[in-house]
């Protein structure tokens, strides 16, 4: 009994073990610090392209990229919620 009992709460310290890596990589994913990061890689990324091909405006169109991402994801929580109401209505 006491064995099952151990084996049990190792059992549940993993289980608190990964939904702290859960809860961490959820922080992650919605931190304005990633979506400003991953925003301003985009933006970079197109300027260096853009200058490449020839435009003459590269530092205003390689804001289009940049901002068409933070806006894609700042509606995801709206279009998540959205999608598991209608999911679980199957």
């Amino acid at each position: 009994m006491e064995e099952r009992i151990q084996k049990l709460e190792k059992e549940i310290e993993l289980i608190k073990e990964r939904n702290l890596r859960v809860e961490a990589d959820k922080a992650w994913e919605i931190s304005y610090f990633r979506i400003s990061l991953i925003s301003g890689i985009i933006y970079i990324v197109a300027v260096k392209v853009l200058y490449f091909i020839g435009n003459n405006n590269y530092f205003l169109n390689a804001l289009v990229p940049a901002i068409g991402y933070f806006i894609s994801v700042q509606s995801l929580p709206f279009i998540k919620r959205w999608w598991i109401k209608n999911f679980n209505k199957k």
